[in-house]
Parts: structure tokens; C-alpha cells; sequence
């Protein structure tokens, strides 16, 4: 299913060529579920989105929404394309896409992530692209774009220019791009791109990474789908919902921070639950497969909710010298939280912002994300380093060279004082001294308790962070784990299961991932 662009030799090609629709086990499985049981009226409200579709079924004419399909109002919608612009349906631009229709489903549909978006903007693909994106031409203010197209195979070359295409229209025009990795092979731009958010389909046909042109971490994450056409819509639903939140307030008084395309991203990504087989390295943070994980909204919503926190310090060093913790004070007293921060180096020193935290026993996850800036082939170099701050130990590091995204994952941090810390590398060959990034974090603990209540065993867990499962099993010299008959219920932030003692052994776990 291609068709060409007029502007080079790149073409719209669907991810998909079947029809996977948003399931409740998928709404439980990314956090929604959870997160409605927590919030009060998170369903996307007041966020306008985009939707560019390519022709479905060999047919360029089929790329329209319509809106009955996907339980809205014709009211909902503009259509666009090289023909006009209309706000009625059925019209003379186009017919209906079941593609079109499955994905919105996904998105804001009455079974989808965000269910109450105040517009959908309608594109024909190849007119969004031309018109749009390689002309800069600003369009009408959608935050979230969701594109469930790739542009296929292409040279190194010519996926750098359109890579480049999309980062300067986003920051041109901030705007959130959420793109499909493709199904099979190299992931494929536009997910390619620096500044958007790449998504794989977890349990289904998806691409991998690194990127051909210089091996960069794509795709960003990944949500349970049968293809990536309908994996992205997911993740475009989640950063709907939590854009809503940023507005709402939900994050601090700092909304513009907590709305920005960079902050929204590192949410997502820092919330993200680890497959049992997710694997970084130090040069490369993401899973060339998941990227940070499957969606949870519901992580990265309590990220959101830990409100805006400041570095602790700031110094500078020489360039490349060592940058061990310094004297530990103003520590950050929310276990879980973000920042949206500038750091300065300069031509002769790299800067260092500081974050300690007193951790508790715990998961420990933190995420960096910056943009690529307007007209620039390359990025600034920025790292992100876990020291233990008594005694300068290094913990975790993440140090790419290629990425805007460092991200530090440790299932099992010890107890004691801690020193993140956010580098940008200075020196002559910078992009600019300034960069503006955005940090999430999250130093959860993760403890199962047990209490006799009468004649039953009562054991709780947190529920946040999700994604941990109660396992049990009658025999620890050769286990059996299982989560046959294991049923918990949630009682304000408490997960509760209560089990009939018997004179049986019986042992339980919490195992993350709950896949």
C-alpha cells in the first residue's frame, strides 16, 4: 500500500494489514484500567490531535475517519487534504478507512486510551507531509500527532532528511510526533526521528533497532498489539491523558514544564514496564527491541503527580574530568517525580546538575530526554549518572554519544544516599552551551507484606509502581511459581489479597513483569 511523495523518493506505507482493535486486557496491561480506578476524569479532554492516514487497501481515497465507527460525532472532525477542507461526512475527499478506524479506536475511540479529546484533525498522509512537515507550514494546533504509517526502507540519506523534516517542524512548532517502528526490519522514519516517540508492538509484527544511519535506540517503547499501526495510537492516547493532567495542574503549578513534548516523553518512557528479557548497555539505553518498556500510563501519570523538582546543586568541571558527587544537601524528598531544566556548559567545562535522594530499598528508574534544535544535524551530548553519594561510587551510567534519550533501569537498588546527576558534555564542538532537558525519576520501593487476620493470610503490596504480579508456590527447594487463583483487590493505594491458611506451605512473590 504505497504512494509516492511529491517531495522525494519517499512513500506512505500502512503497518498493518489487519484489522487489531484495543481490548480491555490491553487497557489493563498499559495502566489505563488502573489509572481511571485512580484519577478523576482522565480521558483526554481539552487535547486536540492529529491523525494523517495513508490510503487503505491499494485505494489512495480511503483514509477518512468515520466518526459513527469509532462512537464519536461527525462534530469531532476536520478532514484535510491537496482538495480542501471540509467538516462534513461523507465528502468529496475521500471514503472511510477500516484502517483509519481501527487505529482511531485505539486512540480516543469509546474502548481507546484518551476517550473525550476535544478535535481530531484528519489528514491524507501524502498532503500532511508535502504540505505540513517539508514546508513548515504550521497546521492547526494539535499536541499529539499520531502517525501509523512509515515511509519504508530507505538509504541512510534519505531518512536523515526526513528525520531532520520532522525535528525542526517540531520544534518549529512544538508537537508531539508519535510514530510507528514499522513490522519487520529496521525501524523506519518518520519513527526515526530524534524528537518524536518511536513505538513498537509488543506480542506482535514489529521492527527493531538501532536506526541505519548512526545507531541510535528506536523505538522509544512499546504497547501490546498485533502491529504497530495500532500499538502507536496507545502510546498517542497516553501522552493525550497526560497532557490533560499536565493542564489540569495534576503535576504543579509549572503546567507549561510538565506539557512540554520533552517532559510527556521522558513520563512515558521512565513508566514503561521491563519484559523479562529487556536488556541497555552504558552506549546504547534502550532495548533494541522495547525500547524502555511497555506503556503503563499509570506509572508515569504518579511520576507526573510527584510534581516538578529542582536540582539539588550545579558545578562545573574541566572537560572530561571527573565529576564525583559533591556535598550532599537539599535533597529531592519525592520518591518519584520529574524536572524540566536548563543546564549551561562552555568551552572549557562541562556542567553537572545534581539530584540526591535517600532511597529506600527499590526499583530505581530515571529517564533524560532533549530535543534535536531547529536546523542542526547534530545534538548535544548530555549523560546521566547514578553515583552512591557516600561513597562516590559509580552505580549506573548511561552515556550514548548518538541518543537524546539516557535512561538508567536498577530492579533492585539498596537502601542509602544517592547522587543522579545530569552531565552536558561542553567544549568547542557543541551544538550550543545551553540545552533545556527534561528528567522523570522514580525511587519506588517494592515490598510484599503479611499479616494473620482470623483464620487468613492478608498480604498487600503497593500499587504503585504497576506492573508486578503475585506469584505463589508450595515448595521453595524446587519452586513452582504460579498465579493460578491469585485475585487482588485494590483498596485506596493498596493492593489486598487475602488467602485461606491451610496447613500447607505457601510461599509468595511479587515478579515484575506481569506479562
Amino acid at each position: 500500500m504505497k504512494r509516492l511523495i511529491c517531495h522525494a523518493v519517499l512513500a506512505v506505507v500502512l503497518t498493518t494489514g489487519f484489522i487489531f482493535s484495543t481490548y480491555s486486557q490491553s487497557l489493563d496491561q498499559i495502566g489505563v484500567t488502573l489509572l481511571r480506578t485512580q484519577t478523576t476524569n482522565l480521558d483526554g479532554s481539552g487535547i486536540r490531535v492529529a491523525q494523517p492516514e495513508a490510503g487503505a487497501d491499494n485505494d489512495p481515497n480511503k483514509w477518512e475517519i468515520y466518526a459513527a465507527n469509532v462512537g464519536k460525532s461527525v462534530s469531532l472532525f476536520d478532514y484535510y487534504s491537496a482538495d480542501g477542507l471540509t467538516n462534513f461526512f461523507p465528502n468529496v475527499l475521500g471514503t472511510n478507512s477500516w484502517h483509519a478506524e481501527a487505529v482511531g479506536n485505539n486512540f480516543y475511540g469509546l474502548s481507546g486510551t484518551a476517550t473525550n479529546i476535544a478535535h481530531v484533525d484528519n489528514y491524507e498522509a501524502n498532503f500532511f507531509i508535502t504540505n505540513y512537515i517539508f514546508n513548515l507550514t504550521s497546521m492547526p494546533t494539535a499536541a499529539v500527532v499520531n502517525q501509523s504509517f512509515t515511509f519504508g526502507a530507505l538509504s541512510a540519506s534519505d531518512q536523515q532528511g526526513a528525520d531532520s523534516a520532522y525535528d525542526d517542524y517540531s520544534e518549529m512548532y512544538p508537537t508531539l510526533f508519535v510514530s510507528a517502528a514499522n513490522n519487520g526490519g529496521s525501524v523506519c522514519a518518520p519513527g526515526t526521528s530524534y524528537n518524536c516517540i518511536c513505538v513498537a508492538a509488543y506480542g506482535g509484527s514489529s521492527s527493531f533497532g538501532p536506526t541505519i544511519d548512526n545507531g541510535r535506540c528506536k523505538p522509544d517503547i512499546t504497547a501490546p498489539a498485533g502491529a504497530t499501526s495500532f500499538s502507536t495510537p496507545q502510546v498517542s492516547g497516553a501522552a493525550a491523558l497526560l497532557m490533560q493532567a499536565a493542564l489540569r495542574g495534576d503535576g504543579g503549578s509549572d503546567t507549561n514544564s510538565a506539557f512540554d513534548m520533552r517532559t510527556i516523553k521522558a513520563l512515558l518512557l521512565n513508566g514503561a514496564v521491563k519484559p523479562a528479557d529487556w536488556t541497555n548497555s552504558n552506549s546504547s539505553p534502550l532495548d533494541a527491541r522495547y525500547g524502555a518498556g511497555v506503556l503503563n500510563v499509570f506509572n508515569s501519570y504518579e511520576q507526573l503527580a510527584g510534581g516538578k523538582n529542582d536540582s539539588s546543586a550545579t558545578n562545573l568541571i574541566s572537560i572530561d574530568a571527573a565529576h564525583l558527587p559533591v556535598a550532599a544537601t537539599s535533597f529531592i524528598t519525592a520518591p518519584s517525580g520529574w524536572d524540566f531544566e536548563n543546564i549551561s556548559s562552555t568551552a572549557t567545562n562541562d556542567a553537572v546538575n545534581h539530584y540526591f535522594f535517600n532511597a529506600t530499598n527499590g526499583l530505581a528508574t530515571a529517564t533524560l530526554v532533549w530535543n534535536r534544535q531547529f536546523g542542526e544535524t547534530n545534538i548535544n551530548d548530555l549523560d546521566l549518572f547514578l553515583f552512591n553519594a557516600a561513597n562516590s561510587n559509580l552505580v549506573a551510567c548511561s552515556t550514548s554519544r548518538v541518543d537524546n534519550v539516557e535512561h538508567i533501569f536498577l530492579p533492585q537498588l539498596p537502601a542509602g544516599i544517592y547522587d543522579l546527576q545530569v552531565l552536558k558534555n561542553g567544549g568547542t564542538n557543541v551544538v550550543s552551551d545551553n540545552e533545556t532537558y527534561a528528567l522523570a525519576f522514580a525511587f519506588a520501593p517494592v515490598k510484599l507484606n503479611l499479616a494473620s487476620v482470623g483464620t487468613n493470610a492478608v498480604l498487600t503490596w503497593p500499587v504503585y509502581p504497576a506492573g508486578f504480579c503475585l506469584e505463589a508456590t508450595t515448595n521453595l527447594s524446587v519452586p513452582t511459581w504460579s498465579t493460578n487463583n491469585i485475585s487482588a483487590t485494590i483498596t485506596g493505594s493498596t493492593n489486598i489479597l487475602t488467602a485461606t491458611m491451610t496447613n500447607a506451605a505457601q510461599f509468595f512473590r511479587l515478579c515484575s513483569p506481569n506479562f
